[in-house]
């Protein structure tokens, strides 16, 4: 895999108190917690519907770039709560092993 996600968190990190006039990741961490939801939310969304396309149509592009904005919009959220991708490497990491259905039962408990 690639360090891509590393890199572009250490841009929102570089980001995130700039002028938010001329940076779009500032002005996202600016406008609030409230605002970076909605565009996970809304990036979510698109992802679906273009995964629906995809089906349709037999091509994944758009899927790709729906699920790239999701994934940047995902890290400027974690940047936002003081979290960071190794946190999410590190959570993905314990689930090896572990079926999904094992994994969602023990959240019941």
């Amino acid at each position: 895999m690639s360090d891509v996600i590393e890199r572009v968190f250490g841009v929102i990190q570089d980001r995130r108190n700039a002028d938010p006039s001329v940076s779009y990741v500032a002005s996202l961490q600016q406008a609030g917690l409230n605002k970076i939801l909605e565009k996970v939310g809304e990036e979510a969304c698109e992802v679906a519907i273009a995964a629906k396309d995809a089906a349709t149509s037999k091509s994944t592009s758009e899927v790709v770039k729906e699920t790239a904005d999701l994934w940047f919009h995902s890290l400027i959220l974690l940047d936002h709560l003081g979290e960071t991708p190794d946190n999410i490497f590190a959570e993905l990491e314990n689930r090896f092993g572990t079926s999904g259905i094992t994994e969602k039962q023990s959240r019941k408990n």
